[in-house]
């Protein structure tokens, strides 16, 4: 017979062979009542499908039972539980798939056609439809199985099979009763899913309540961009643009420059808006922390992994993660950084399930990733990936223009905050500020005024007794960013593959070749110095092959 869902024309030709239940018709409701109670008795889906393998025990021929569901993301069949049932042995797993193509599953082809499946694994039909499967019971020494859907009023769910060690054939009335046991184990399945989903659900809502609470009680900062100078609105076109997409935002700039406020930004701008901003500032956090903190954890994972912990990468699901001063990432991470922004996946410490998440990330720094690049500091392939829209925050000494209204701004603020009224700033004291060169930017001018507030007893603001004389302006750390047409960037990127081709001798491949010492792939590397024009020449200026 063929592998196709069963019709009672095909049954019929079979009536050779025995029937797939042993027992009579009469006695198949009270069995079913036996399963339904199995099924009621229990949450816990392996302890349910062993009872089930009880319960039916000398009802079906020596074999087993299984159930696989259908991978929602991957359109697989992956096997969840397997049970030997009639005193047959427990198959060894080597010679059990455990995931199966939907072109090769009949759980799928069960899942689309939503009508029962039997194999006759003797079949040439079994060789051409599922050739994997075909192999495996070969090896188990399976010789007919039977699949059923396993469906609700709800959900298309997967399916649960029956196999046999002995060449049978299910009559109409067989297929009736384990389609019915189907429906049964269905409405376990989901329940145990739908309380799995509660569980994950809730733990994430615990985990994004703690990080909200956490940040009303640190978060003392202004929510929006203060400043209506060009410098400010130049930036904010630059938010304008790249918000709307979901293309990774580099923000470059000197520390106390308002980055986080620019990340706010293109977080409220974006269609992400109504879902989580999450935040993490990898300098502030140990080394050893900082990966259970992206990626979270599970209980026991490490010493003092007490509990199950959810990473920042979830918690962002759907919203944004900003990564304030990225540049503190450590190597070690950094690979594992680079995969969820290629692949939108990751597992926690500890665990070997593969997350999927879709979260759009904007990160921070006030280091030149680029120099820290040719240094060996940071790869260079993850830094491509994070310098896909650069934006980049001048300090406060190039846009002065913006010191009056920061300062009335947190005059307000801090005002309010503590109950006073302030609404006169001298014109001295303003002039003093804005000759002033705030080597912290406008974390130094925010904490300057909220010091200046808490002197002031009457309605005048009276500024600290501090020296506001002008500082020379430091030596900033970032370069501001490069216009697309600019070649500059393409001549860093050169020198930099050729200073590292140098260091290897010119030898691309290999664990000591330069594309290993970059973090790019040997045909990458190769395709970039084709691109930039990168050739090994002699003294002579002949070309030399390069090593591979």
């Amino acid at each position: 017979m063929n592998s196709r869902s069963v019709s009672r024309a095909d049954l019929a030709s079979n009536e050779q062979l025995p029937g797939l239940l042993t027992s009579p018709v009469v006695e198949r409701p009270g069995i079913l009542l036996l399963v339904a109670q199995a099924i009621a008795a229990h949450t816990d889906l392996a302890v349910l499908l062993r009872d089930l393998a009880k319960t039916l025990h000398g009802h079906l021929p020596v074999g087993y039972l299984s159930f696989a569901l259908i991978d929602s993301n991957s359109q697989s069949a992956k096997l969840q539980f397997l049970e030997p049932i009639g005193g047959g042995a427990r198959p060894n797993p080597a010679d059990t798939p455990t995931e199966l193509p939907s072109t090769e599953s009949p759980t799928a082809f069960v899942w689309e056609a939503q009508a029962p499946l039997w194999l006759d694994v003797n079949s040439g039909d079994l060789d051409k439809r599922f050739p994997t499967l075909r192999k495996a019971f070969a090896r188990q020494g399976v010789r007919a199985a039977c699949f059923v859907p396993l469906t609700t009023p709800r959900r298309k769910l997967g399916a649960m099979g029956f196999t046999s060690y002995s060449a049978v054939a299910p009559t109409p009335e067989d297929l009736d009763f384990v389609s019915l046991i189907g429906r049964l184990v269905a409405l376990a399945v989901e329940g145990a899913l739908t309380r799995r989903e509660l569980e994950q659900a809730n733990a994430r809502l615990a985990a994004e309540k703690l990080y909200l609470e956490e940040e009303i009680r640190t978060d003392r900062r202004m929510h929006e961009v203060v400043g209506d100078g060009a410098v400010v609105r130049d930036v904010l076109r630059q938010v304008d643009v790249v918000a709307p997409t979901d293309s990774a935002v580099l923000i470059t700039g000197e520390t106390g420059t308002g980055k986080e406020l620019i990340a706010r930004a293109v977080h409220n701008r974006s269609r992400r808006k109504d879902r989580t901003f999450v935040k993490l500032n990898c300098a502030a956090i140990p080394t050893g922390l900082l990966e259970s903190e992206l990626f979270g954890h599970e209980k026991g994972a490490f010493t003092g992994a007490v509990e199950r912990r959810v990473g920042r990468f979830e918690l962002a699901d759907k919203g944004t993660l900003f990564l304030d001063e990225v540049g503190d990432i450590p190597q070690e991470l950094q690979p594992k950084l680079l995969r969820v922004l290629q692949e939108q996946e990751f597992e926690r410490l500890g665990s070997g399930k593969t997350i999927k998440v879709d979260v759009r990330l904007v990160t921070a720094t006030h280091q030149n990733l680029a120099a820290m690049v040719a240094d060996g500091k940071f790869r260079s392939d993850l830094y491509y990936r994070l310098h896909v829209f650069p934006i980049h925050i001048p300090p406060l000494r190039e846009r002065r223009e913006d010191i009056p209204t920061l300062v009335r701004h947190f005059v307000s603020l801090f005002a309010r905050r503590l109950g006073k009224t302030i609404d006169l700033i001298p014109a001295a004291s303003m002039a003093a500020l804005e000759q002033y060169s705030w080597p912290g930017n406008i974390r130094e001018l925010e904490h300057l005024i909220e010091r200046a507030v808490i002197l002031s007893t009457g309605r005048e603001l009276r500024l600290p007794p501090v020296h506001l004389a002008p500082h020379p302006a430091p030596t900033p750390t970032v370069p501001p960013p490069l216009s697309p047409q600019h070649p500059t960037l393409k001549e860093r990127e050169k020198a930099i593959i050729e200073r590292t081709l140098e260091e290897c001798r010119w030898v691309v491949g290999g664990s000591n070749g330069a594309a290993a010492r970059l973090g790019l792939k040997r045909t990458t590397l190769l395709s970039r110095m084709k691109k930039l024009g990168v050739i090994r020449r002699d003294s002579h200026g002949a070309d030399f092959s390069t090593q591979s």
